[in-house]
């Protein structure tokens, strides 16, 4: 593999990118916008951070919270201590250190859109305003909104959320989390270092709806709109259906990150599966016991393998987690309750926060673990009808 263009800066696309290039694969990053803000939490779980310890041993500002309050209509609100904390960066930090890791280890940035990219017959030409050059192999990390028809998820009805919010001058030392009547997503207040990162993310509402909820909740919670910037940007969040025929690779290019669809469709988490997925692609185009031709369904099985499988099984929990109602009340309320009211379940939730607790394995932990009080045993018998019975890990 001589040469690899990695088409996107993000996250996916920068850590790829450095990957290949300490390689010694000569890897050339275009991106128009390089580092920037976007509208998330910016929280890399335990997962993150554990197996990729470079996160947290680096100059850059970051912030451990240890604590989360979680909140649902007529359900109060529940506080989880983290036994293992949540590392937040603001997005242009940690792509501006990502991007930097890339470059140091011999990657070469352009500031570039790239307007289109030809197969050639043993690689891809990719043209920009200013010229074009070959490549052998394409990395596609050009998030959502993916302006290369011919490589990447292909979004169907569905398959997007909407996260829009605020940066707001302020600070606090815990997550603050609010779900909302009928809205398939949440509220979030994460503390950043010298911001917050005020917003809302959900599927099949207007923006414009959303952004008064969000609004109406920060006047609620004095959270100030004085001196504070908007974002608003789109989301993968795909369904069953779209899990099973999603377009992550072919010849001569795989797809990382946003650009692949990989992202909790529960929880809206997309930092760790975009490193994740930039790291595998770059290990399968490195491996060379793979034939070129064999890369892509190669790329395709470790993705499954690794977590890919795990994020399909949350697309079918989505729906029921969001949408059905168990006693009266919506699953996210009696989850905020139970939270508050049993000690294994907030465990559970505290494996859940920190990412070392697969969806896959949920009906099993709670099999095992969900035993004692008269309420839990209510507990255990509605989670136990929440999670299909026939994806049981």
């Amino acid at each position: 593999m001589k040469r690899v263009a990695v088409l996107g800066g993000g996250p996916a696309g920068a850590f790829a990118a450095e990957r290949l290039a300490r390689a010694g694969v000569d890897t050339v990053i275009f991106d128009e916008k390089l580092a920037w803000e976007k509208p998330c939490g910016g929280g890399l779980t335990y997962k993150a951070w554990h197996q990729y310890p470079f996160l947290i041993e680096n100059d850059t500002p970051k912030k451990f919270i240890s604590h989360t309050n979680i909140a649902a209509h007529k359900a109060g609100l529940a506080t989880l201590e983290l036994k293992q904390p949540l590392l937040i960066y603001s997005r242009f930090d940690l792509n501006g250190m990502l991007l930097k890791r890339a470059e140091n280890a011999g990657a070469q940035i352009e500031k570039e859109r790239v307007l289109a990219l030809d197969r050639r017959e043993n690689g891809w030409q990719v043209r920009t305003r200013c010229g074009s050059l070959d490549a052998d192999y394409c990395v596609i990390a050009t998030g959502a909104r993916n302006p290369l028809r011919g490589v990447g998820t292909e979004w169907g009805p569905g398959d997007t959320a909407t996260a829009l919010g605020y940066y707001v001058p302020g600070e606090q030392e815990q997550i603050d989390i609010q779900f909302l009547p009928r809205l398939e997503g949440y509220i979030w207040v994460f503390p950043r270092c010298g911001h917050l990162s005020v917003g809302i993310c959900g599927k099949n509402h207007p923006a414009p709806t959303m952004r008064l909820w969000l609004e109406r909740y920060m006047q609620e919670h004095s959270i100030s709109l004085t001196g504070a910037r908007f974002y608003a940007h789109v989301l993968p969040s795909l369904g069953r259906s779209a899990w099973q025929r999603n377009r992550i690779a072919g010849e001569g290019w795989m797809a990382v990150g946003d650009a692949a669809g990989m992202v909790d469709p529960i929880t809206g988490e997309g930092l760790y599966y975009a490193m994740r997925s930039g790291d595998l692609a770059s290990q399968v185009i490195l491996d060379e016991s793979y034939a070129p031709e064999a890369k892509a369904q190669a790329y395709r099985r470790t993705l499954r393998d690794d977590f890919m499988a795990d994020l399909e099984f949350a697309a079918l929990l989505a729906g029921r987690v969001y949408h059905e109602r168990f006693l009266f009340g919506s699953v996210p309320a009696r989850m905020v309750q139970f939270t508050r009211h049993s000690q294994r379940f907030c465990g559970l939730m505290q494996d859940l926060f920190a990412g070392t607790q697969s969806y896959l394995g949920l009906k099993n932990r709670l099999l095992r673990g969900l035993r004692g009080t008269m309420g839990e045993s209510i507990m255990g018998f509605f989670l136990h009808r929440l999670i299909p019975e026939n994806q049981a890990g």
